[in-house]
């Protein structure tokens, strides 16, 4: 697994003085950013042949929130590789081995220029050591909407902090957005992202909020009601995924 330490700073925790959910979306995907980076197939490989790693869905489990000063291990491994997808975990531990969160991902490899996905090539699977995968619930790659009316918020139009090296919207940013629309006091213990269609800048968002007692799911949606993402907050794990 590859790892790197770090120290919970200031600028990465909520109201409360521990890490937040952004925030440790973030660490996960520096985590394996840097990885690639070390490995040679990072941002500059992948621009100079037209490519990049769309994240298709994300499920974040978080055990405990770490508070601000303390010492953390990030770490990441990649589990399996088919044709154009790829999937990945992530860990991040305290300095006693304390299991904080762990992360399950899909990821799939896409022809920026054709929009159109395409195989990993032979250097990467060279360069990636495939792992075992880390013992977890898994959830479905896919979240469900309810079956209920939700709650239309306001417009939010795509500015160009929400957008990364590839021009679109940033996969944290999404969850960001939706994390607005969560009730005062509201401790995500897991949170699911499926992705569905690149936002870009001046595109506009239209969310739609499904309120539950234990899960509140938001649907990024553009004008014409179809979702850009869907995020899912559980606060509660008793009840299942």
């Amino acid at each position: 697994m590859y790892k790197f330490d770090s120290r919970i700073r200031y600028s990465e925790v909520d109201s409360e003085g521990k890490l937040s959910m952004e925030s440790l979306l973030d660490y996960f995907q520096d985590c394996s950013t840097f990885q690639s980076e070390d490995l040679n197939i990072g941002i500059e490989y992948l621009k100079e042949r037209n490519m990049a790693w769309i994240l298709s869905a994300w499920q974040i489990v978080a055990e405990r929130y770490p508070k601000l000063g303390e010492t953390v291990s990030i770490g990441t491994i990649p589990y399996e590789i088919k044709n154009f997808i790829g999937y990945r975990n992530f860990l991040m531990e305290t300095e006693s081995g304390e299991r904080l969160a762990y992360a399950n991902t899909m990821w799939m490899l896409m022809d920026m220029e054709k929009m159109e996905p395409v195989r990993v090539t032979q250097k990467m699977i060279e360069a990636y050591e495939l792992g075992e995968r880390l013992e977890m619930d898994y959830a479905p790659r896919r979240i469900r909407i309810p079956d209920k009316a939700g709650v239309e918020q306001e417009m939010v139009e795509i500015r160009h902090h929400h957008l990364d090296t590839n021009h679109h919207v940033n996969n944290g940013q999404y969850v960001r957005i939706a994390m607005e629309y969560l009730p005062e006091g509201y401790e995500i213990r897991q949170m699911r992202a499926e992705y569905k269609k690149q936002a870009l800048l001046g595109d506009r968002m239209y969310p739609v909020v499904y309120a539950g007692q234990d899960v509140t799911t938001v649907s990024l949606n553009n004008g014409e009601g179809q979702p850009y993402c869907v995020v899912e907050f559980r606060q509660n794990m008793e009840n299942g995924k």
